[in-house]
Protein backbone atom coordinates (compact mmCIF):
# COMPACT_ATOMS: atom_id res chain seq x y z
CA UNK A 1 0.00 0.00 0.00
CA UNK A 2 1.30 3.46 -0.94
CA UNK A 3 0.64 6.43 1.34
CA UNK A 4 1.81 10.06 1.06
CA UNK A 5 2.25 12.62 3.84
CA UNK A 6 3.44 16.23 3.73
CA UNK A 7 6.18 18.01 5.65
CA UNK A 8 8.76 20.69 4.82
CA UNK A 9 12.47 21.41 4.61
CA UNK A 10 13.71 24.81 5.81
CA UNK A 11 16.42 26.46 3.72
CA UNK A 12 17.47 29.89 4.93
CA UNK A 13 14.27 31.71 5.87
CA UNK A 14 12.11 29.82 3.40
CA UNK A 15 10.49 26.39 3.55
CA UNK A 16 9.97 23.90 0.72
CA UNK A 17 7.30 21.22 0.61
CA UNK A 18 8.57 17.67 1.06
CA UNK A 19 6.35 14.74 0.11
CA UNK A 20 6.96 11.53 2.06
CA UNK A 21 5.99 8.42 0.11
CA UNK A 22 5.62 5.22 2.15
CA UNK A 23 5.20 1.91 0.36
CA UNK A 24 4.60 -1.28 2.35
CA UNK A 25 4.78 -4.80 0.91
CA UNK A 26 5.66 -8.29 2.10
CA UNK A 27 9.16 -8.61 3.47
CA UNK A 28 11.29 -7.45 6.37
CA UNK A 29 13.58 -4.72 5.00
CA UNK A 30 13.52 -0.96 5.59
CA UNK A 31 14.77 1.45 2.93
CA UNK A 32 14.94 5.24 3.06
CA UNK A 33 15.86 7.33 0.02
CA UNK A 34 15.81 11.03 -0.83
CA UNK A 35 19.07 12.63 0.40
CA UNK A 36 18.38 12.26 4.13
CA UNK A 37 20.93 13.13 6.80
CA UNK A 38 21.84 10.93 9.78
CA UNK A 39 19.07 12.31 12.03
CA UNK A 40 16.44 11.39 9.44
CA UNK A 41 17.94 7.94 8.82
CA UNK A 42 17.86 7.24 12.56
CA UNK A 43 14.18 8.18 12.77
CA UNK A 44 12.92 4.63 12.22
CA UNK A 45 14.39 3.51 15.55
CA UNK A 46 12.55 6.34 17.35
CA UNK A 47 9.36 5.62 15.41
CA UNK A 48 9.35 1.89 16.27
CA UNK A 49 9.87 2.62 19.97
CA UNK A 50 7.18 5.33 19.96
CA UNK A 51 4.69 3.01 18.24
CA UNK A 52 5.31 0.26 20.79
CA UNK A 53 4.90 2.63 23.73
CA UNK A 54 1.54 4.00 22.55
CA UNK A 55 0.09 0.54 21.96
CA UNK A 56 0.83 -0.19 18.29
CA UNK A 57 2.84 -3.18 17.13
CA UNK A 58 5.50 -2.03 14.63
CA UNK A 59 4.78 -3.54 11.22
CA UNK A 60 6.81 -6.56 10.11
CA UNK A 61 6.87 -5.71 6.42
CA UNK A 62 9.09 -4.44 3.65
CA UNK A 63 8.96 -0.64 4.01
CA UNK A 64 10.30 1.69 1.34
CA UNK A 65 10.23 5.43 2.03
CA UNK A 66 11.09 8.17 -0.43
CA UNK A 67 11.50 11.85 0.48
CA UNK A 68 10.64 13.92 -2.58
CA UNK A 69 12.09 15.99 -4.21
CA UNK A 70 15.25 13.92 -3.91
CA UNK A 71 17.67 16.76 -4.76
CA UNK A 72 16.92 18.71 -1.55
CA UNK A 73 18.84 17.66 1.55
CA UNK A 74 16.58 16.69 4.45
CA UNK A 75 18.04 17.50 7.86
CA UNK A 76 16.91 17.28 11.47
CA UNK A 77 14.39 15.30 13.47
CA UNK A 78 11.26 17.17 12.35
CA UNK A 79 10.45 14.39 9.87
CA UNK A 80 9.72 11.87 12.66
CA UNK A 81 6.00 12.67 12.90
CA UNK A 82 5.08 12.59 9.17
CA UNK A 83 7.18 9.43 8.73
CA UNK A 84 5.41 7.73 11.64
CA UNK A 85 1.95 8.71 10.42
CA UNK A 86 2.83 7.52 6.91
CA UNK A 87 3.97 4.13 8.21
CA UNK A 88 0.87 3.74 10.41
CA UNK A 89 -1.40 4.73 7.52
CA UNK A 90 0.28 2.24 5.19
CA UNK A 91 -0.19 -0.37 7.94
CA UNK A 92 -3.90 0.44 8.12
CA UNK A 93 -3.84 1.98 11.61
CA UNK A 94 -4.47 5.57 10.49
CA UNK A 95 -7.06 6.80 8.01
CA UNK A 96 -5.42 8.30 4.92
CA UNK A 97 -8.49 10.15 3.67
CA UNK A 98 -7.31 13.64 4.70
CA UNK A 99 -3.52 13.23 4.98
CA UNK A 100 -3.05 15.40 1.88
CA UNK A 101 -4.84 18.31 3.59
CA UNK A 102 -2.33 18.69 6.43
CA UNK A 103 1.37 19.35 6.79
CA UNK A 104 3.16 17.86 9.81
CA UNK A 105 6.42 18.42 11.69
CA UNK A 106 7.71 17.13 14.99
CA UNK A 107 10.37 15.06 16.72
CA UNK A 108 9.29 11.86 18.46
CA UNK A 109 10.41 10.80 21.90
CA UNK A 110 10.68 7.08 22.61
CA UNK A 111 7.52 7.33 24.72
CA UNK A 112 5.57 8.75 21.78
CA UNK A 113 5.69 12.36 22.97
CA UNK A 114 6.21 15.18 20.50
CA UNK A 115 9.19 17.48 20.99
CA UNK A 116 9.54 21.00 19.52
CA UNK A 117 11.54 21.66 16.38
CA UNK A 118 12.98 24.80 14.80
CA UNK A 119 11.47 26.52 11.77
CA UNK A 120 7.76 26.15 12.61
CA UNK A 121 6.91 29.69 11.46
CA UNK A 122 8.30 29.49 7.88
CA UNK A 123 6.68 26.05 7.57
CA UNK A 124 3.33 27.55 8.62
CA UNK A 125 3.76 30.30 6.02
CA UNK A 126 4.41 27.60 3.40
CA UNK A 127 1.36 25.59 4.47
CA UNK A 128 -0.85 28.65 4.02
CA UNK A 129 0.71 29.40 0.62
CA UNK A 130 0.00 25.80 -0.43
CA UNK A 131 -3.65 26.36 0.60
CA UNK A 132 -3.61 23.40 2.98
CA UNK A 133 -6.33 22.96 5.57
CA UNK A 134 -3.94 22.93 8.51
CA UNK A 135 -0.58 22.30 10.13
CA UNK A 136 0.14 19.80 12.92
CA UNK A 137 3.04 20.68 15.22
CA UNK A 138 4.26 19.85 18.75
CA UNK A 139 2.39 21.75 21.46
CA UNK A 140 5.42 23.95 22.18
CA UNK A 141 5.48 25.19 18.56
CA UNK A 142 1.75 25.89 18.29
CA UNK A 143 1.71 29.57 19.30
CA UNK A 144 4.71 30.30 17.10
CA UNK A 145 3.01 28.82 14.02
CA UNK A 146 -0.44 30.22 14.86
CA UNK A 147 0.60 33.81 14.10
CA UNK A 148 -0.02 32.87 10.45
CA UNK A 149 -3.60 33.83 9.63
CA UNK A 150 -6.06 31.69 7.66
CA UNK A 151 -4.40 28.42 8.69
CA UNK A 152 -5.57 25.97 11.35
CA UNK A 153 -2.60 25.07 13.57
CA UNK A 154 -3.00 22.08 15.87
CA UNK A 155 -0.57 21.67 18.76
CA UNK A 156 -0.29 18.02 19.77
CA UNK A 157 1.32 16.41 22.80
CA UNK A 158 1.97 12.95 21.38
CA UNK A 159 1.86 10.63 18.39
CA UNK A 160 -1.28 9.08 19.89
CA UNK A 161 -3.03 12.48 19.67
CA UNK A 162 -2.18 12.79 15.97
CA UNK A 163 -3.42 9.25 15.28
CA UNK A 164 -6.72 10.08 17.02
CA UNK A 165 -6.98 13.32 15.04
CA UNK A 166 -6.68 11.61 11.66
CA UNK A 167 -9.01 8.82 12.77
CA UNK A 168 -11.78 11.37 13.27
CA UNK A 169 -11.63 12.45 16.93
CA UNK A 170 -13.33 15.84 17.40
CA UNK A 171 -11.63 16.81 20.66
CA UNK A 172 -8.85 18.90 19.12
CA UNK A 173 -9.17 22.64 18.52
CA UNK A 174 -6.77 24.82 16.51
CA UNK A 175 -4.54 27.22 18.41
CA UNK A 176 -5.67 30.84 18.07
CA UNK A 177 -3.32 33.81 18.49
CA UNK A 178 -4.40 37.44 18.15
CA UNK A 179 -1.30 38.62 16.30
CA UNK A 180 -1.96 42.35 16.55
CA UNK A 181 -2.86 42.16 20.24
CA UNK A 182 0.32 40.21 21.02
CA UNK A 183 2.37 42.65 18.96
CA UNK A 184 1.12 45.85 20.58
CA UNK A 185 0.97 44.49 24.15
CA UNK A 186 4.62 43.43 24.19
CA UNK A 187 6.11 46.20 22.08
CA UNK A 188 6.80 48.66 24.90
CA UNK A 189 7.54 46.22 27.73
CA UNK A 190 11.16 46.50 28.89
CA UNK A 191 12.86 45.18 32.00
CA UNK A 192 15.34 48.10 31.94
CA UNK A 193 14.39 51.65 30.96
CA UNK A 194 16.69 54.30 29.50
CA UNK A 195 14.81 56.90 31.55
CA UNK A 196 16.40 55.42 34.68
CA UNK A 197 19.82 56.82 33.70
CA UNK A 198 20.72 59.94 35.70
CA UNK A 199 23.41 62.30 34.44
CA UNK A 200 25.84 61.19 31.71
CA UNK A 201 24.21 63.68 29.31
CA UNK A 202 26.87 63.50 26.59
CA UNK A 203 26.85 59.70 26.55
CA UNK A 204 23.05 59.63 26.54
CA UNK A 205 23.06 61.97 23.55
CA UNK A 206 25.46 59.69 21.68
CA UNK A 207 23.28 56.67 22.47
CA UNK A 208 20.16 58.49 21.27
CA UNK A 209 21.82 59.40 17.96
CA UNK A 210 23.03 55.83 17.46
CA UNK A 211 19.59 54.41 18.24
CA UNK A 212 17.76 56.82 15.95
CA UNK A 213 20.15 56.42 13.03
CA UNK A 214 20.97 52.73 13.36
CA UNK A 215 24.68 53.37 13.93
CA UNK A 216 27.27 51.24 15.67
CA UNK A 217 28.67 52.61 18.91
CA UNK A 218 31.66 51.82 21.10
CA UNK A 219 31.87 53.03 24.70
CA UNK A 220 35.28 53.30 26.35
CA UNK A 221 35.81 54.11 30.00
CA UNK A 222 37.00 52.80 33.38
CA UNK A 223 35.10 50.00 35.16
CA UNK A 224 32.04 51.23 37.03
CA UNK A 225 31.50 54.32 34.89
CA UNK A 226 28.12 53.07 33.61
CA UNK A 227 28.93 51.62 30.18
CA UNK A 228 27.17 48.29 30.65
CA UNK A 229 24.30 49.87 32.57
CA UNK A 230 23.51 52.26 29.71
CA UNK A 231 24.06 49.66 26.99
CA UNK A 232 21.51 47.35 28.62
CA UNK A 233 18.94 50.16 28.57
CA UNK A 234 19.50 51.19 24.96
CA UNK A 235 16.83 48.80 23.53
CA UNK A 236 14.11 50.82 25.28
CA UNK A 237 14.75 53.81 22.97
CA UNK A 238 15.21 51.90 19.70
CA UNK A 239 12.58 52.69 17.02
CA UNK A 240 9.63 50.28 17.35
CA UNK A 241 9.31 47.36 14.95
CA UNK A 242 6.59 47.38 12.33
CA UNK A 243 4.38 44.28 12.22
CA UNK A 244 6.11 43.11 9.02
CA UNK A 245 9.54 43.54 10.65
CA UNK A 246 8.30 41.69 13.72
CA UNK A 247 7.19 38.71 11.61
CA UNK A 248 10.54 38.64 9.80
CA UNK A 249 12.45 38.84 13.10
CA UNK A 250 10.34 36.03 14.57
CA UNK A 251 10.99 33.97 11.45
CA UNK A 252 14.77 34.36 11.86
CA UNK A 253 14.60 33.33 15.52
CA UNK A 254 12.36 30.39 14.59
CA UNK A 255 14.78 29.04 11.98
CA UNK A 256 17.73 29.50 14.35
CA UNK A 257 15.88 27.71 17.15
CA UNK A 258 16.25 30.78 19.38
CA UNK A 259 12.58 31.63 19.85
CA UNK A 260 11.75 31.58 23.60
CA UNK A 261 9.33 28.83 24.64
CA UNK A 262 5.72 30.00 24.49
CA UNK A 263 6.57 33.12 22.47
CA UNK A 264 4.41 33.68 19.41
CA UNK A 265 5.83 36.97 18.16
CA UNK A 266 8.98 39.00 18.83
CA UNK A 267 7.82 42.60 19.02
CA UNK A 268 11.00 44.28 20.29
CA UNK A 269 13.84 45.24 17.99
CA UNK A 270 16.83 42.86 18.22
CA UNK A 271 19.84 44.29 20.03
CA UNK A 272 23.36 42.93 20.43
CA UNK A 273 25.88 44.24 22.95
CA UNK A 274 29.14 42.28 22.56
CA UNK A 275 31.75 42.65 25.29
CA UNK A 276 35.22 43.85 24.30
CA UNK A 277 36.65 40.46 25.26
CA UNK A 278 35.05 38.84 22.17
CA UNK A 279 38.01 40.16 20.19
CA UNK A 280 41.74 39.88 20.83
CA UNK A 281 42.34 43.31 19.34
Amino acid sequence: MLVKTLCAAVMGLEATTITIEVNMTRGVQFRLSGLADTAVKESYDRIRAAMSNIGFKPPTADITINLSPADIRKEGSGYDLPLAIGILAAHGKVSDTCLSDYMMIGELGLDGSLKPVSGALPIAILARAEKLKGLIVPKENAREAAVVNHLDVYGMNSLADVVSFFNGADIYEPTVVDTRKEFYEQQYTFDLDFADVKGQESVKRALEVAAAGGHNLIMIGPPGSGKSMMAKRLPSILPPLSLAESLETTQIHSVAGKLPTGTSLISQRPFRSPHHTVSQV
